[in-house]
């Protein structure tokens, strides 16, 4: 019986190499039937709204990071991304709460974040 290359572990794999190669829109394009597939794997939806921030989605990493944020109130990650997100949308009354959680969750300054080499990374992938 041949292999199944499109397992959702094996689509993730993809999606963190695009990821990892800087490919942000193509490893957008294969998380999202992974999340719609399961919703409840916070890490692979983080890496997704990661996704659609760094290919300037702004709009789709918002809804991604605030549905993060709604089944895991304390996922200080998400509420950093968020914070940057609204920043880059001109919300910068919006982005300080979130930015502040952050900062009180990880003891990190503001200086931390997306691109900036700090912060702590998602968890897992699908069945993790």
């Amino acid at each position: 019986m041949p292999l199944d290359d499109t397992t959702p572990m094996r689509e993730y794999e993809r999606a963190v190499r695009c990821f990892e190669a800087r490919d942000y829109s193509g490893a957008a394009r294969l998380l999202r039937p992974l999340v719609d597939a399961e919703p409840n794997q916070l890490g692979t939806r983080l890496l997704l709204a990661r996704a659609y921030y760094h290919s300037a989605q702004l709009g789709r990493a918002e809804t991604e990071l605030r549905a993060v944020l709604e089944q895991d109130p304390a996922e200080a990650y998400a509420h950093l991304v968020l914070g940057r997100t609204l920043e880059r949308r001109n919300r910068p009354v919006e982005a300080i709460r979130h930015l502040r959680l952050a900062e009180a969750m990880t003891g990190t300054g503001p200086a931390d974040g997306p691109g900036r080499g700090a912060g702590r990374r998602p968890r897992g992938g699908p069945g993790a």
